[in-house]
């Protein structure tokens, strides 16, 4: 059996010791790099990894702008990582991954509110309407149901339950519709579950006193951020998986996924097609893609479930401003309906100010999708949109505005619609059904995750692989259990 087939012009490099078990893993985000480095930190396997892009990272790499390292959005390492990840990336890293302070605020109701909140806002910052309304629910909450009047659980009946219609109508809903593009008695309950942490009345104020001497938590009000970038944590991770003998090779698009005795993956590289052989594949990219390259032919019930399922995609703005600093907080987050945005983020504040002296960043994330009127806008005009946008909130952009630069995200955030699990469940049955061929990641397993989830995920599929090459799926299906309780962190 060759390392190598169907190359064209006649060109060939080896990938793989034939002598191990051979993995091919598909996408270099945070899982796709943290796989390969477990895979060969621990021995069991000859890996390569395809990632299209030319950096590794995915939505959670970092390119240059400027002279500064920009992220695609708001990045953060939270201290509700694993312990054992966070203990390696603080080997692999080590002063490189700062702990820092949080640092944003919320604009509501025409006033900053610190964020996350602080025990102060309560008495003095919050609007009067809104303080009185948060009060009433409060009272009333021992009289609502735990679902809505038909018995069934909705986005919308479980954030009001936990939270009251005061919250909700003020800054979740609101922000829903402009994170989702869906009026929030459309989304599925499961959106409320796994993306709001606070979720009650009562985790709320818990997560308030957390950062109150005498009732503080370990890690409360900080996270961890590398000096270069939140793109430095994948690209840590890939060197340290090369030096290991990963070879992951990026600029490589996957066009073909083909099984039988030995999966073979066919790929672009440089304009060349190349094909690869592996006994086993792990993909980390959308799952609806992974259905749309895999042959044999897909069963027709995966490829319409697949177009049930969809994403919301982001366009990025970058502001470079020049001036040392634009404002003290790392990030803003708007979630009143007339402003576009949603949030906004300074990477020089993440990183402790390392960057040119002279100038900063503004970071702009405006949910959109593929196609539409915003995706398809000029830079110059998202740059006008961005900045007045700030402008009506109060806190323009006086200094010079350098250069405006956008990015395109086609899968930023999935869309948990009301009913996408059937679909979903549709896909995922089909994909855990596939022989030695897992799929995983956020895009993998259609999650609304962190990068710490990502690399959870990572070590749990490692975990599962024994070193004979034999990958067990009762243990992943545990794995997959934990990971279904993953909350996102903001």
């Amino acid at each position: 059996m060759s390392n190598i087939v169907g190359v064209q012009n006649g060109s060939s490099h080896s990938f793989f010791n034939m002598s191990k078990t051979r993995i091919v893993i598909l996408g270099a985000g945070p899982a796709g790099v943290g796989a390969a480095w477990q895979l060969v930190k621990r021995g069991k396997a000859e890996v390569t990894v395809l990632e299209q892009r030319d950096d590794v990272g995915g939505n959670a790499g970092s390119f240059e702008l400027s002279g500064m390292q920009v992220d695609y959005g708001s990045h953060r390492l939270h201290p509700a990582c694993e312990p054992r990840i966070l203990e390696d990336l603080r080997d692999l890293m080590g002063d490189d991954l700062l702990s820092q302070p949080r640092h944003g605020r919320i604009r509501l109701q025409g006033r900053w509110i610190h964020f996350p909140l602080k025990p102060q806002d309560l008495a003095l910052r919050l609007p009067l309407s809104f303080s009185t309304g948060v009060a009433i629910d409060a009272l009333s909450k021992f009289v609502r149901g735990k679902v809505d009047k038909n018995g069934h659980e909705t986005f919308t009946s479980v954030l009001e339950n936990g939270l009251g219609p005061t919250i909700c109508r003020d800054f979740y809903f609101p922000y829903a519709v402009k994170i989702w593009g869906l009026p929030p008695e459309q989304l599925s309950a499961t959106q409320a579950h796994r993306r709001v942490s606070a979720g009650s009345l009562g985790k709320m104020v818990r997560k308030i006193l957390s950062i109150v001497p005498g009732f503080k938590t370990p890690g409360s009000g900080r996270f961890y951020y590398p000096r270069e970038g939140f793109g430095q944590i994948s690209r840590a991770i890939a060197n340290e998986a090369r030096e290991l003998g990963a070879d992951i090779r990026t600029g490589s698009t996957v066009k073909k996924l083909e099984l039988g005795n030995v999966c073979r993956v066919t790929y672009e590289n440089g304009g060349q097609t190349y094909t690869v052989e592996a006994d086993h594949v792990w993909s980390t990219l959308p799952i609806t893609v992974l259905a749309r390259i895999t042959s044999p032919d897909v069963p027709r019930s995966v490829v319409d479930a697949g177009s049930q399922i969809s994403y919301r995609a982001m366009v990025l703005i970058y502001l470079v401003v020049e001036q040392p600093q634009w404002t003290e907080f790392d990030a803003h987050y708007f979630p009143e309906a007339d402003i576009k945005l949603t949030r906004l983020s300074e990477p020089k504040n993440y990183s402790s100010g390392n960057g040119p002296d002279e100038k900063t960043i503004l970071c702009g994330e405006l949910p959109c999708m593929v196609s539409d009127e915003i995706w398809n806008a000029t830079d110059e005009d998202l740059g006008e949109l961005c900045r007045e946008s700030l402008e009506r909130c109060g806190i323009p952009v006086t200094a010079p505005i350098s250069k405006v630069v956008t990015k395109r995200l086609a899968f930023a955030y999935p869309i948990y619609k009301e009913g996408y699990e059937e679909f979903f469940n549709i896909q995922d049955e089909w994909a855990s059904g596939l022989d030695r061929v897992l799929t995983f990641g956020r895009q993998g397993l259609f999650a609304h995750d962190n990068t710490h989830h990502a690399l959870a995920m990572a070590y749990g599929a490692v975990d599962c692989l024994d070193d004979a090459g034999n990958f067990s799926m009762d243990k992943w299906t545990e794995y997959r259990s934990e990971f279904a309780k993953h909350v996102v962190e903001d």
